[in-house]
């Protein structure tokens, strides 16, 4: 006998159809996008929670100077206000922490991954008519100023430090060991920005065997990004075998094999094998 009402939406399920409409209209919010990362993350967070937080980014920015000049004096201000007086910064202990990739809780500890303090200052600087935007260096992510022609670069990492040019060159060598390319300096968009953030989520859980469940949410809001690598459907099908999902990681393999043999049949093969032996741990 059915049941005379509907079950109630799963919380998962709404934050995560509400994150995949965001990010596919035609100017991604930045902030609520991570907030709504934040809310798959924490179950605490909910609607009131994320307009405290996207209030406190309106509170923030209305610290910082009217219109103080170019550029350099954007960089400058957003370092007096939120790194020296508010102390947002980070520390190498911070890339140990999952809160350091959320939003809400950057907000909450002043503290975070350099992406997550990046996203901070873009937040805030946008509020108050700078022109801002994220530059996805090699290893560490900063902000940029101005147009590339007159950028200035600078690093909520480090209280939002000015950077030299040979500071941002240091950056990508320290990070890469090779020279710094123009190429990297070129402004972000929201979309990739919330992929390494998500990114960051992935590798922070990989290094945790028992957090499969992290990964696994981090992968499933990975692949509702309108681009997004093609390997992450195999990702996700190993976390799900990992987790004893074996019956659905098996579906995973197929369908994605599906999608290789178009171009690369042996490694089709190989995918159906792992789905073959996916289903005979279930016997």
């Amino acid at each position: 006998m059915r049941p005379p009402f509907p079950p109630p939406p799963d919380p998962s399920a709404e934050l995560r159809r509400r994150f995949a409409a965001e990010a596919r209209t035609e100017r991604p919010d930045l902030s609520a996008l991570c907030l709504l990362i934040g809310a798959v993350a924490d179950g605490s967070l909910d609607e009131a929670g994320m307009d405290a937080a996207q209030m406190e980014l309106d509170r923030l920015a209305g610290q910082l100077p009217f219109r103080p000049g170019g550029p350099a004096a954007w960089a400058q201000a957003l370092h007096r206000v939120l790194g020296e007086r508010l102390g947002f910064h980070g520390t190498p202990g911070d890339y140990r922490r999952l809160e350091s990739s959320l939003l809400h809780e950057v907000l909450r500890r002043r503290r975070g991954l350099p992406i997550l303090l990046s996203v901070v200052w873009m937040e805030v600087a946008r509020r108050a008519g700078a022109p801002v935007y994220g530059v996805a260096l090699p290893g560490h992510f900063v902000v940029g100023f101005g147009p590339q022609e007159d950028q200035v670069l600078a690093d909520p990492f480090d209280r939002g430090r000015v950077l030299t040019g040979p500071d941002a060159e240091l950056l990508v060598v320290g990070a890469t060991g090779a020279p710094l390319d123009p190429s990297y300096l070129t402004p972000a968009d929201p979309l990739d920005v919330v992929l390494r953030i998500l990114n960051n989520i992935r590798a922070w859980a990989a290094a945790r065997p028992e957090r499969t469940d992290v990964a696994l949410w981090a992968v499933d809001l990975s692949l509702l990004l309108p681009s997004h690598p093609a390997r992450l459907r195999h990702e996700r099908a190993q976390i799900l075998v990992r987790r004893g999902e074996f019956t659905e990681g098996a579906r995973e393999l197929e369908a994605y094999a599906e999608v290789v043999g178009a171009v690369d049949e042996p490694a089709a093969e190989r995918l159906r094998g792992e789905a073959r032996a996916a289903r005979a741990l279930l016997n």
